[in-house]
């Protein structure tokens, strides 16, 4: 089977303390053979950058997420641009950013700000924008539509929406769309919403150590488990689990176009 790519893993954070270097070992040998991390926040981004500099499969995306927007967000984001403008060719996207409501409200116009800003940095450093979208997508669409003849290219983290959410997100067509382990979930809607759409837009992402797939739902994620998101999207197009590898690997290059060359 050809290799497969995880566009969204943070085996960076506390969760892996214990067995970090075994998780990456893992999922290299169940054929997930690249690794791209998208930062957290101002706080993380040291944790990650010794992960991507300890594993030649590990690659560093720098962002703030919208979760952790808050009253000092300005000087905080103001710090996570300096890694960007210090060394911009270290980092291969812009992510984890966008805007989620799910939580809390209260700094919604903040969130809305924050992710225009970096929206424009994937811009001016032609690096794809990963985004995260969470019980907001009216404000999302409302920021991008401005954007769509844009050069602007990346993509809809974990999206878990209706047939009409993908449709409009599709109309930016230098995205993809993220498919993680909620494809597997018993109740999930993803799989019929999954028929009209063309696997030409898709790539695969466990977001660990969040989302488990079954069977390992409720437990702690980690990359190898992709393997179980690739294989739930062969019996729903229909299509050898090979090629689901091969066509998503190419999605996911088409996003990270700076990766490319080193792969």
């Amino acid at each position: 089977m050809n290799a497969l790519i995880d566009t969204h893993t943070h085996l960076y954070t506390e969760e892996f303390e214990e067995d970090r270097e075994l998780a990456v070992i893992r999922a290299v040998e169940d054929g997930v053979t690249r690794l791209f991390m998208p930062n957290i926040d101002d706080a993380t981004v040291e944790a990650m950058l010794k992960l991507c500099d300890a594993y030649d499969c590990c690659y560093p995306m720098i962002g703030f997420h919208p979760t952790s927007v808050d009253e000092n967000w300005k000087e905080r984001l103001q710090t996570v641009k300096q890694w960007l403008t210090s060394d911009p060719q270290r980092f291969y996207g812009i992510g984890e950013v966008g805007i989620d409501l799910y939580w809390d409200k209260t700094f919604r116009k903040e969130q809305m700000a924050a992710f225009e800003e970096q929206l424009n940095w994937a811009l001016e450093y032609d690096l794809p924008l990963i985004i995260h979208c969470r019980e907001a997508y009216p404000e999302l669409l409302e920021i991008l539509k401005p954007y769509k003849q844009t050069a602007l290219r990346g993509i809809f983290h974990s999206f878990t929406g209706s047939s009409e959410e993908a449709a409009r997100l599709l109309e930016y067509e230098s995205f993809m769309l993220g498919i993680n382990g909620v494809v597997t979930f018993k109740k999930s809607t993803l799989p019929e919403v999954l028929k009209n759409v063309s696997l030409s837009r898709v790539v695969l992402e466990t977001d660990s150590p969040y989302l488990a797939p079954v069977p390992y739902r409720g437990k702690r994620n980690e990359s190898a488990h992709l393997v179980k998101v690739a294989e739930r999207l062969s019996e729903i197009y229909g299509i050898p689990l090979s090629e689901i590898a091969a066509q998503t690997t190419e999605n996911a290059l088409k996003v990270f176009t700076n990766a490319e060359k080193s792969f």
